[in-house]
């Protein structure tokens, strides 16, 4: 089973687990770097939690996931139209100001990694600011259903400056904002160059 079907089966379950957890603090770091009324692309949407907020708060926001379910019930809980899609098909070239992938990236194995960053790079605009969140350690395989990637912060800024798409603008380690998990978050802030 892939991700993307691990999230058509159990989409349920994931919205119902992620649909309360607390983004404010992360949020706005990533929001101080953009202006009211700016782009937003939510890679990887799941429930359309961060969707909804942005929204709320004046972004023009783009929610995008490529489960059917999740896409199903983020367009339910945002009123918003989500964009079905893999990361891999999209096509967006300077449209965004800002791209929020919080938590969207850690199913992406290490080699597809350069490609995925790739297409958001093209999708931002000049100077446009990407956030992402990946989970901390050094595992990569299966985890149960489905694969992950974890990172340290110096392998994730190492991979990011590799690409020499990004300046990164901060990292740094969060705990786990769903209650019931101890999992260390990566978060990363960069700009496009």
């Amino acid at each position: 089973m892939d991700s993307i079907e691990y999230y058509n089966k159990y989409a349920a379950k994931v919205y119902e687990d992620t649909i309360d957890a607390d983004m404010s603090e992360i949020m706005g770091e990533f929001l101080k770097l953009l202006e009211e009324g700016d782009t937003v692309l939510d890679l990887g949407c799941g429930s359309g939690r961060d969707s909804l907020t942005m929204y709320d708060m004046g972004y023009d926001v783009t929610p995008l996931d490529a489960s059917e379910e999740m896409c199903k019930l983020a367009e339910i809980h945002t009123g918003l139209d989500v964009l079905q899609m893999t990361y891999e098909d999209m096509e967006f070239e300077d449209v965004f100001d800002g791209i929020w992938a919080c938590g969207a990236l850690v199913h992406v194995p290490k080699n597809e990694m350069p490609e995925i960053l790739g297409c958001i790079h093209d999708a931002l605009c000049s100077r446009g600011v990407l956030y992402m969140s990946v989970k901390k350690g050094d595992f990569e395989g299966f985890r149960g259903e489905r694969y992950f990637t974890d990172y340290t912060i110096d392998s994730l800024t190492s991979l990011i400056s590799r690409t020499g798409l990004f300046e990164i603008i901060k990292t740094w380690e969060t705990e786990d904002a769903r209650s019931g998990h101890d999992t260390l978050w990566i978060n990363l802030l960069a700009r496009k160059r």
